[in-house]
């Protein structure tokens, strides 16, 4: 990765809750701006043995921050005392199946007359309130993640779909889309083989990648091209699948198709091309031999067996959780060390995720320092992160429309960053994880990085951000409350520095956070005067100012930070 430099982030980091003259001459250094490419991406000889190594706070927040979105002060505090094994263990545990969404889009003028309000409408008719309905999932999506359990489901998830990417507008049916993602969920700590092999014939997927069209007189490619390409063995050097294959997939995959009336998929033999289909040699040469009537589906399964024979599937697999969960470059050393032995794992565990999974978040290279802090946020990361870790309040479900309009000014906020929910830009998903050589470069531009402290900014405004009726903002006050000890100036600064930036602070930044924006003084005592005096009168508008005013010069700063920018 090219150097991140703070004075490349600093014109448009800074907001107007620091003085610019303060920061022109006071502006800190850290080592991250020290930090080069040839340190990020030197060779390591760290594999995916377990890691031995101590598992104190430190290395609990880089857990947290690579399988969570946003770490809080409360799951520091819950996953406390506890080993490297229990933890990984309640990470890995499947959240519980959530309520679908719900119809939040009614308005005076506008009734949805198939849905009342409040009802749920994924199993409902297909209607005119169906572009309602897809905001209406992104909206629902952004509130489990804002609202997630102390797993790795949500980002799981999201890990899923966009290594089988679908788009919204493309499918344009909402209750596709909900099925879908319910899949991801349901199966996003599952087995791999086994949601390919739904995946193939889901009605989303049939209709985004033409499997619907797809017939024996009318072949059509494009499932058959993404589903080696994209979902399994993937381009490698070593996936060496013929464009015949292709062709043969075509034709194995013909005759099903989807209907909007039961939001499901079913096979149509007369669709189905029943002639025997001859795979390369990187197939061993395997015959499809052709099956008539309804056995004709029968030769899907064996497509997917032919398929997850071949190790590049689990090889691909694991390149991918790799370039999610560590980082982008992936070299000879990184390859041998790391993605056969994981891909090793996943052959041995029959395709299961946990396992690998498990594997990799042990691993000595996970914990390795030079994978801590190296990775750009991705959107979600960042806004919905900034949320769950200052606990910003949302209305609740007992005022659902103004919630579903809280949760969608998050996913306006997501798709001016480049990650629209639902909707990544093409096949095969964001650039950010599969475009050389800039990889998670690409969320960084000159629209996007004034953008992301823009929103930080805003949420940390005395005003917050306000949009249709709903307010979102920081409450510092309540934040530092939490911490371990918010009257001593140098654990609270060390608290939030944990918290909030993945790479140590240097102690010439640490003084500047503490001497020019906590206390405006070299003395200590009088953080701890005023923060006591306002535990004391809580109620004391003067008292509230002082403490909310430098918590917000200091803890604004840290989040215009560079280093706030990474996990």
């Amino acid at each position: 990765m090219d150097p991140i430099k703070r004075s490349e982030f600093l014109g448009a980091a800074i907001s107007g809750n620091i003085p610019e003259d303060v920061v022109a001459k006071q502006a800190p250094v850290n080592e991250f701006a020290n930090k080069t490419k040839p340190q990020f991406d030197q060779k390591s000889a760290s594999g995916i043995d377990e890691y031995t190594g101590t598992f104190k706070q430190a290395q609990l927040i880089h857990l947290l921050r690579r399988t969570m979105f946003g770490v809080t002060q409360a799951d520091l505090n819950y996953f406390a005392g506890m080993t490297l094994d229990q933890v990984v263990a309640a990470l890995l545990t499947p959240a519980t199946t959530p309520n679908p969404p719900i119809n939040a889009y009614n308005n005076g003028t506008n009734i949805d007359p198939d849905v009342p309000a409040g009802s749920t409408w994924v199993n409902a008719a297909y209607g005119t309130f169906n572009p309602s309905r897809k905001q209406s999932l992104k909206q629902w999506w952004v509130g489990l993640m804002l609202n997630q359990n102390r797993n790795i489901t949500e980002k799981m998830t999201l890990f899923w779909h966009n290594h089988f990417s679908t788009q919204m507008a493309t499918v344009n049916d909402a209750r596709y889309s909900y099925k879908y993602l319910a899949l991801l969920r349901a199966n996003s700590l599952g087995n791999f083989k086994y949601l390919m092999r739904q995946i193939v014939t889901d009605p989303c997927m049939l209709v985004y990648l033409n499997g619907d069209t797809n017939t024996l007189t009318n072949p059509n490619e494009n499932f058959g091209r993404e589903s080696q390409e994209l979902f399994t063995v993937g381009k490698g050097p070593n996936s060496l699948y013929t464009q015949s294959d292709v062709e043969m997939a075509a034709k194995v995959l013909t005759g099903w198709k989807d209907s909007r009336a039961t939001i499901s998929s079913s096979f149509n033999s007369a669709k189905h091309d029943t002639s025997s289909k001859q795979f390369s040699a990187f197939y061993n040469n395997t015959v499809i031999a052709g099956q008539t009537g309804a056995n004709g589906a029968n030769e899907t399964d064996l497509y997917i067996d032919m398929i997850f024979q071949q190790v590049e599937a689990a090889k691909f697999l694991c390149r991918n959780l790799y370039r999610w969960f560590i980082y982008y470059n992936i070299d000879d050393n990184i390859e041998t060390n790391v993605i056969t032995p994981l891909a090793n794992v996943m052959v041995q565990n029959n395709f299961d995720m946990v396992p690998v999974m498990s594997a990799l978040l042990k691993s000595q290279h996970f914990f390795d320092p030079n994978n801590v802090g190296c990775h750009i946020k991705n959107p979600i990361d960042h806004v919905v992160g900034v949320c769950r870790q200052f606990n910003i309040t949302f209305p609740d479900a007992t005022n659902y429309v103004s919630q579903y309009k809280g949760w969608n000014i998050i996913v306006g906020m997501l798709q001016t960053l480049a990650l629209d929910p639902g909707d990544p830009p093409n096949v095969a998903g964001w650039p950010a994880y599969y475009q050389e050589p800039q990889f998670h470069e690409l969320w960084i531009n000159s629209d996007t990085l004034p953008l992301r402290n823009e929103y930080t900014d805003g949420f940390s405004s005395s005003a917050g951000i306000t949009r249709s009726g709903v307010n979102l903002k920081i409450d510092f006050l309540a934040f530092t409350a939490q911490l371990t000890n918010p009257s001593d100036p140098n654990q609270l600064i060390a608290d939030c520095a944990a918290l909030l930036s993945p790479n140590d602070l240097g102690a010439t930044q640490t003084a500047f956070l503490k001497t020019t924006l906590l206390s405006g003084q070299t003395n200590d005592a009088y953080w701890t005067s005023a923060w006591n005096q306002y535990i004391a009168n809580p109620t004391n508008t003067t008292y509230q100012n002082t403490c909310s005013s430098r918590l917000r010069a200091m803890l604004s700063y840290l989040m215009d930070m560079a280093e706030y920018q990474l996990i």
